[in-house]
């Protein structure tokens, strides 16, 4: 399991005895980079030489990360998404992120993501179908130590993003348990 600071792993536990009814996804709220890599919905990159922006399918979203050699600014606004910077380690883009807003939830299961973390993403593809993510997550709020995942997607290179939006005809809130 992960290596949770014991109320990290009750913050867990509560969240999914009470069935995910606080999700912010569930309740059509922006989602988070470590987040979004795990939904089946699609992402578009689109890399200009100083900024590699990412298109999310879900609610119209987006996502900046700076490849123009900035280092991370020492006070940042919180944000959903917090701020990215990047570099290319050889075929590898390195993307650097801090400044979440506190208290988000990584996944459905509700593992929790704070303020003070940093999230190291390690993007690459591998080969002409695949495009492999690799997370780091350091948050000494929530964890011991930083933890990794290493997550396989498959690139669709020929495709456009649907015109999704969570609230529109939305009506599964109202049955969620109060």
């Amino acid at each position: 399991g992960l290596p949770f600071q014991p109320w990290a792993a009750e913050v867990t536990k509560q969240r999914t005895a009470d069935a995910s009814r606080d999700d912010p996804h569930v309740r059509c709220l922006p989602d988070n980079p470590p987040r979004h890599w795990g939904l089946p919905h699609l992402n578009k990159l689109v890399h200009t030489p100083k900024l590699l922006v990412v298109l999310y399918e879900v609610n119209a979203m987006y996502r900046q990360i700076f490849t123009d050699g900035r280092p991370l600014p020492g006070d940042q606004n919180p944000t959903w998404n917090g701020y990215s910077t990047a570099r290319w380690e050889g075929d590898t883009l390195v993307v650097q992120t801090s400044g979440f807003k506190d208290d988000l939830w990584l996944d459905a299961n509700g593992n929790p993501l704070s303020g003070e973390a940093k999230l190291a993403e390690r993007i690459r593809r591998p080969n002409y179908g695949a495009l492999e993510v690799e997370m780091t997550i350091d948050d000494p709020k929530h964890y011991t130590a930083p933890w990794s995942v290493k997550l396989r997607q498959p690139l669709v290179l020929d495709s456009e993003l649907l015109d999704y939006y969570c609230l529109e005809n939305e009506k599964s809130l109202v049955h969620m348990i109060k």
